[in-house]
C-alpha cells in the first residue's frame, strides 16, 4: 500500500491534523509530546498537508489541514471516512460515569 512511504511519526502528526484541523504546530506538539517543525515541513513538502490561516492569537501561529493529495493518498472521498478514534469513546463514557 502507499502507506508504506511514511514513517510512523509522519503518519501520527498526519491523523491528529486530520482528525483536529485546523490545529497548529503547537496544539501537534502538545498531543505528540515531541518538536513537529522538521515533520510539519516534510509533509508541506509532500503537499499532503497546507497552512489554512493564522489564529488571531499572539504570534498568529499557522493552522494546517490535510489537502486534496492526502485524500487521494489515502483513498478517502471525505474525512467522514476516518475511523472513529475509540480512546476519544472511552474518556467520554469515563466521564460520564464521573458525573452520574
Amino acid at each position: 500500500s502507499e502507506v508504506r512511504g511514511f514513517s510512523p511519526a509522519a503518519l501520527e502528526t498526519l491523523a491528529i491534523i486530520a482528525y483536529k484541523q485546523p490545529i497548529t504546530r503547537v496544539e501537534i506538539e502538545e498531543i505528540r509530546g515531541v518538536c513537529c517543525d522538521m515533520m510539519i515541513r516534510k509533509l508541506l513538502a509532500r503537499n499532503l498537508i497546507r497552512e489554512a490561516g493564522r489564529l488571531e492569537v499572539a504570534g498568529r501561529p499557522f493552522t494546517y489541514e490535510v489537502t486534496e493529495q492526502f485524500m487521494d493518498t489515502f483513498k478517502l472521498k471525505s474525512l467522514d471516512e476516518l475511523p472513529e478514534l475509540p480512546e476519544y469513546q472511552q474518556v467520554n463514557e469515563t466521564e460520564r460515569e464521573l458525573f452520574e
